[in-house]
């Protein structure tokens, strides 16, 4: 998040597009509803009619898949009505004036065709965010997980450059992560172009910091997605380490995904639980749960916060930290002497420019949110108050296009996956609460209670739902919070294979699947 969570009261417009808060992020969703009580208006982009849509001044139920279409005619309106902040984009920007010439041509009409929603509603929309003194922008994943992923992030950055609305206190683009420690892992460089601190793989100065650390050459190039290593299990990847993750049920194309993992030679997990990913390995550590772990972490937010152990493990279970450590020791790497989860996070405030202010002893309190360059900072709660770290803010010319695969006549409803209250991600902690299985025994497909009628489903009946990819049989609940035409359901149920069905392209600078659309057919069982 460029702002801290304090700041979400503090918006005068809010515009929260592909983001479930009130489901996905309950508690900071609360801060939300503290703005609208103080008068601040929000718009909401989202296929369904969700809570988070319910309080909004106007939902909008655009198409899956047409995120772009919707954010470039709203700055054409933006443009057009002179709400852009001229002296923000000559002092700090870059690319504005063939970005301004370029969204003229993408009215509210165009706009409307695409995302099927009025036009005048897509206008109400510009206006409400380009007049908000200041305008903040929430989104989580269903803006990433698309083909135009990066577009989509990249035009929303577009808008806020234009309004001004960064660097300001209630304003920003805040992307809420998904689990608690997804900011935390990216800093620490579990991404495969970055080492940690965000330092390019392919830079020789970052290069030649770590080949002295491990001391050893590395290669000097970024490494490879997800996507791209179970493409290679058994043709060039030949062992892997799977470290608190459900990839079995969580990736796209399961078939795909259980195929690769079985092709490998070995398949190391590393988990809390036995998963359904974990059942396939060679080899599985049981690792330690929070409550059993001395750590850091850091949040949405940018805040670095210590955890510390409040319980001893059950059984073998170790740190995470210590489980990789010893599986590098015994493979003769060095660099991996640690003692302590101090020792971990020290060396990494040694490495890292954005934690360089930081060590083990002063996160005592969690105060801090990154950067924090020196001993002497105080961290820095709002990023880009004076500067850009790369000197100007800049304007991306994008146009818009369709997703991987659109709906036909043997597919003709569009499909989108997410996530819900109960069960949290696939599950693997809340499916084995009897009191959250209580509230959410079993998954259910979201229908429109026109397209019920149309196809001959029945409430609490079953049926069958394929893709180009497969088949599989769930559950239907007849509901208007999916809009006609468009289906939802989230990936949770092992025993309801969603991701069997999703996996049709993927975002080509990030290999972010498109778990976002998938067009289907639906026959009742």
């Amino acid at each position: 998040m460029s702002n801290p969570l304090r700041d979400m009261e503090l918006p005068d417009a809010i515009f929260a597009i592909g983001t479930n808060m009130t489901e996905c992020h309950p508690v900071a969703a609360t801060r939300l509803k503290k703005a609208i009580s103080r008068g601040a208006k929000m718009i909401v982009a989202d296929p369904r009619k969700t809570t988070l849509a319910k309080l909004a001044d106007l939902h909008l139920p655009i198409r899956v898949g047409s995120d772009v279409a919707l954010l470039l005619a709203m700055a054409h309106v933006i443009q057009r009505e002179g709400l852009i902040d001229d002296s923000f984009i000559a002092e700090r920007t870059t690319g504005g004036e063939e970005f301004l010439e370029h969204v003229k041509q993408f009215t509210p009409e165009w706009a409307a065709e695409i995302c099927e929603v009025p036009a005048e509603d897509i206008e109400q929309a510009a206006l409400i965010y380009g007049k908000g003194e200041p305008g903040a922008i929430f989104y989580t994943l269903g803006i990433t997980e698309h083909i135009c992923g990066v577009d989509n992030v990249q035009s929303l950055c577009n808008l806020a450059l234009m309004c001004g609305n960064l660097g300001l206190e209630g304003g920003g683009i805040n992307p809420m992560r998904g689990q608690n420690n997804i900011q935390g892992a990216g800093d620490c460089g579990a991404v495969p172009a970055n080492f940690p601190g965000f330092q390019p793989c392919d830079d020789p100065k970052s290069t030649e910091k770590f080949n002295k650390l491990y001391q050893q050459e590395i290669d000097p190039e970024r490494g490879i997605t997800k996507v791209r290593a179970l493409d290679l299990c058994g043709d060039g990847i030949h062992a892997m380490i799977i470290d608190g993750e459900n990839t079995v049920v969580s990736a796209p194309d399961r078939n795909h995904c259980e195929h690769a993992l079985k092709s490998l030679d070995h398949l190391v997990v590393i988990d809390i639980f036995m998963t359904e990913t974990a059942e396939l390995a060679d080899v599985v550590f049981p690792a330690t749960a929070w409550g059993e772990t001395d750590g850091v972490q850091t949040n949405t937010e940018r805040r670095v916060q210590r955890l510390r152990q409040a319980v001893p493990p059950v059984g073998e279970a170790k740190p995470d930290w210590w489980i990789v450590s010893e599986i590098a020791k015994r493979i003769g790497t060095p660099g991996f002497e640690f003692e302590s989860a101090k020792d971990v996070f020290n060396e990494l405030c040694g490495l890292s420019p954005i934690y360089a202010g930081l060590d083990w002893d002063r996160i005592e309190n969690s105060e801090y949110q990154w950067p924090v360059p020196d001993k002497d900072h105080l961290g820095t709660p709002r990023l880009h108050e004076k500067e850009f770290k790369n000197g100007r803010g800049v304007f991306k010319v994008i146009g818009y296009r369709d997703p991987a695969e659109v709906i036909s006549d043997e597919f003709p409803i569009w499909l989108t996956t997410g996530r819900r209250l109960e069960a949290y991600h696939t599950r693997t902690q809340t499916g084995r609460s009897a009191g959250i299985d209580y509230l959410l025994p079993e998954e259910t497909l979201e229908v429109h209670p026109d397209d019920a009628e149309r196809l001959g489903l029945n409430h609490g009946g079953m049926a069958i739902m394929s893709s180009a990819r497969g088949s599989i049989e769930i559950m239907v609940e007849v509901t208007d919070m999916s809009p006609p035409g468009t289906v939802f359901t989230s990936f949770s149920f092992a025993n309801v294979p969603v991701n069997i069905l999703t996996g049709s392209g993927y975002d080509p600078v990030t290999e972010t699947a498109e778990l976002k659309v998938c067009p289907v057919s639906i026959q009742a069982i």
